[in-house]
């Protein structure tokens, strides 16, 4: 029979060690909130009467496309980790990729990735965890019906950067 000293070093080490377990098991973040618009109290959210075309979140980045009634496209992105925003406008290039500039840099948004681009290097491709938009299509696709007209959640004009946009982990 153990010694009363070996079984309480074994409940303690017994005890630290399920402690560790359970620490390494703690739920994810919960992704940000969204609708039809895009990402709720983010840039990354198009106004009335715009109206999302495709929208995105990367580890550390959200984005939406938007479309105005007359046709043109703006991209609207955030960076997550400091709330950097940039709203500029875009293109759609077919098959579900929209193509943004900004400077030298260009901002090319597919249901894969956000890809950050300088002339030919490649700064940053960052995968899209979640994505809401078009695809590029396997086969053309049947004709559909018009679907209905949905209602739009108003928005406020850009202030600072939102609650949900400044501080998260990523790089």
């Amino acid at each position: 029979m153990p010694s009363s000293s070996s079984l309480i070093r074994w409940s303690v080490a017994f005890a630290a060690g399920s402690a560790l377990l359970t620490v390494g098991t703690l739920p994810a973040a919960a992704a940000p909130a969204s609708d039809a618009q895009g990402f709720i109290d983010s840039t990354a959210r198009c106004a009335a009467p715009s109206t999302a075309v495709a929208y995105g979140r990367t580890d550390s980045s959200r984005v939406a496309v938007c479309k105005s009634p007359d046709g043109q496209y703006q991209y609207r992105g955030v960076r997550v980790r400091d709330g950097a925003r940039l709203i500029t406008e875009a293109t759609a290039e077919g098959d579900g990729e929209f193509v943004a500039e900004n400077d030298a840099a260009t901002y090319t948004v597919t249901a894969e990735a956000l890809t950050i681009t300088i002339g030919d290097d490649v700064v940053r491709e960052e995968t899209m965890l979640e994505f809401h938009g078009p695809a590029a299509p396997a086969a053309p696709a049947a004709p559909t019906t018009p679907a209905a007209p949905t209602t739009t959640t108003p928005t406020k004009p850009l202030g600072p950067p939102l609650p949900a946009e400044v501080g998260g982990s990523g790089s």
